[in-house]
């Protein structure tokens, strides 16, 4: 099939396409562009139909993948712009810092109490503090899994309660 009659044919589908768009949106103007990006679509990629095919199932796959890639940017969109007027946020000190005095202050202290644990709960608990999953910490020691879990569930209780009596 020649160019020339494949645009012809996906003009003559128009009607139809316009048709179809009313399963997407019932926005005339968002049919209208639709029905024109799924046609543009259809003219660049001519080179893709293979012929004997079904034109029309063609075009609507075209037009149902036009619809969700434009629906997904649009999401996208809203997502990532703040559309409310609350522009104060932005002057607000930041208080999440780590490195001020009375940070530094408390993180030496929470690990001055890890230190006074008992080693077959430290030496899990740093472990785990500092990356490894369960399973390989359990490898590493030689311990069952659970054993890991529990004794790292201890770890915590322990610092918590140390740290509520300071």
């Amino acid at each position: 099939m020649s160019t020339i009659e494949l645009s012809y044919q996906i003009s003559a589908l128009q009607p139809v396409v316009r048709t179809f768009t009313r399963r997407f949106t019932s926005d005339p103007d968002e049919a209208l562009d639709l029905v024109q990006d799924t046609i543009l679509r259809a003219l660049i990629y001519k080179d893709k139909f293979k012929e004997h095919t079904n034109l029309k199932g063609w075009l609507f796959t075209i037009m149902r993948n036009t619809f969700i890639n434009n629906y997904r940017k649009e999401h996208k969109a809203r997502i990532a712009t703040n559309r409310n007027n609350d522009f104060h946020f932005l002057n607000v000190a930041d208080t999440h810092t780590f490195n001020g005095p009375a940070t530094n202050f408390e993180y030496n202290e929470i690990w001055t109490q890890v230190s006074t644990l008992q080693d077959e709960l430290l030496i899990p608990f740093k472990m785990h503090a500092s990356g490894y999953k369960y399973q390989e910490i359990a490898e590493r020691l030689g311990i069952p899994l659970g054993t890991v879990k529990n004794r790292i569930f201890q770890a915590r209780k322990e610092i918590q309660q140390k740290l509520a009596a300071c």
